[in-house]
């Protein structure tokens, strides 16, 4: 449970999260592609990331098996593609930012620490706590790049007494325009029934870890 919360918090301020005096929740206003690694105690879980201002893609591999999701906030859905089979589904909403991982739901304290090289680039680096209201809490280490891209996060999470460190580190960034077809379903796909978002929903954090 507490890595699930690790991995859905991490992969929300990865889009969210700016650098500012007050930690504001608003979303980075670049569009950039990036190598995306999240390591705890469970494991690592490795993704490509393809990022806009309204649109997101992740690919992900486990178990030799691939999996694709395009999350377009412009329209509140989310779809996850299976490329082998040429199927997808459809879900609204955002699969990373919901239930107690939204990051609404947690107070946020940030402390600019200056300037520091991260894998040869020049990164704003802070220190973060975020507490929940249900007494979770995350404090750590973030460095953020001048567009505002969270580009590595390292810290400690403590639930019910239950403590885990955990990292997640962006590479290989690239800031430019994205390929708009990146963000849609390929010609050829059929949509699965997915008999509401339970089915969606559960390979997605399948995939995240539990």
């Amino acid at each position: 449970m507490l890595t699930r919360l690790l991995v859905t918090l991490v992969v929300s301020a990865a889009t969210l999260f700016p650098l500012s005096p007050a930690l504001a929740t608003e979303r980075v206003n670049v569009e950039y592609s990036a190598d995306q690694i999240i390591e705890s105690e469970e494991g690592a879980m490795r993704t490509r990331i393809y990022s806009t201002p309204t649109k997101e893609r992740r690919e992900m591999t486990q178990g030799g098996a691939s999996m694709f999701t395009i999350i377009r906030h412009d329209k509140n859905l989310n779809w996850t593609l299976m490329p082998e089979e040429k199927m997808y589904m459809e879900a609204s909403g955002n699969p990373a930012s919901s239930g107690t991982s939204d990051l609404s739901n947690y107070q946020v304290e940030q402390t600019a620490l200056g300037e520091e090289s991260l894998n040869g680039v020049v990164m704003h680096k802070s220190k973060i706590i975020m507490t929940g209201k249900d007494g979770t809490k995350m404090g750590g280490f973030m460095w953020t790049t001048k567009e505002g891209i969270l580009a590595k996060i390292d810290a400690i999470a403590i639930e019910k007494g239950q403590k885990s460190r955990f990292k997640m580190e962006q590479t290989n960034i690239q800031i430019g325009k994205q390929p708009a077809e990146l963000f849609e379903i390929p010609k050829g796909f059929e949509k699965l029934d997915m008999s509401g978002m339970g089915m969606g929903m559960d390979m997605l954090k399948g995939m995240m870890g539990r």
